[in-house]
Parts: C-alpha cells; sequence; structure tokens
C-alpha cells in the first residue's frame, strides 16, 4: 500500500495546512498505524510534527520544542516521502520556530505556521 495516494493522506495534509492539528495528527497517525517501512518514518513525523503545534497552543513551548525536534528528525531520515513534497518549505519554519521556543515566552497565537507544500501537477 502506498499511503501518499491513500485519501487519509490528503485529509491528513488539508487538515495540517489549515491550522487543525489535532485533527491532523489523528489522521495522519491513523494511517501510520496501517503503513509499514520506509513510508512510516515519514508518517511519524508528521504525526510528531502535528502534536508539537497542539503543545504549542496549549503553551507547553517545551513539548512543542521537543516534539519540533524529533518529527523533524524523522522527516529529514525518512527513506520515503510523498512525491513533489518540498521539505525546506516545512523543515525551515519548524527550524526556526523550534529556535524562537528555546527560552522564548509563549508565542501569540498569531505564530506562523509551518506548512506542507505538495506539488500536485502531473
Amino acid at each position: 500500500m502506498d499511503p501518499f495516494t491513500d485519501p487519509r493522506f490528503s485529509r491528513g495534509v488539508e487538515l495540517f495546512n489549515a491550522g487543525e492539528w489535532y485533527a491532523a495528527h489523528d489522521v495522519f497517525e491513523e494511517l501510520w498505524h496501517d503503513t509499514a517501512e520506509p513510508e512510516r518514518r515519514w508518517l511519524q513525523g508528521a504525526v510528531q510534527v502535528a502534536v508539537a503545534m497542539v503543545h504549542l497552543g496549549r503553551g507547553n513551548n517545551n513539548g512543542a520544542a521537543i516534539l519540533l525536534g524529533e518529527g523533524t528528525g524523522r522527516l529529514k531520515r525518512a527513506q520515503a516521502s510523498p512525491p513533489g513534497w518540498q521539505a525546506a518549505a516545512l523543515l525551515e519554519p519548524c527550524h526556526q520556530l523550534q529556535l524562537q521556543l528555546q527560552g522564548q515566552p509563549p508565542l501569540a497565537s498569531d505564530h506562523p505556521r509551518p506548512r506542507l507544500v505538495f506539488d500536485l501537477s502531473e
């Protein structure tokens, strides 16, 4: 099974890009449970980044920073990723956010949100 062609994947991306972090986490996690390596690692990274954003929204900067690091690390090390995925479009904003979280007061609710970016043209 290719999880990146599964309709749940598209739904997870939509939710993530809309800032619906908890719902995106649920969708990606369900798909992650149904997926084997090598795609499994990428999905786990996506789950962790979404959960990091949930923590951030609740003011848990430490939890957000830890999960951002774990999630982006998995995304970077994944041997399989979605076709057309522009890694830097997500990884760089996550890195900047992680730096802000280290030693900073909680961010305002209008903090920049990292986004998954896909080339959907065929």
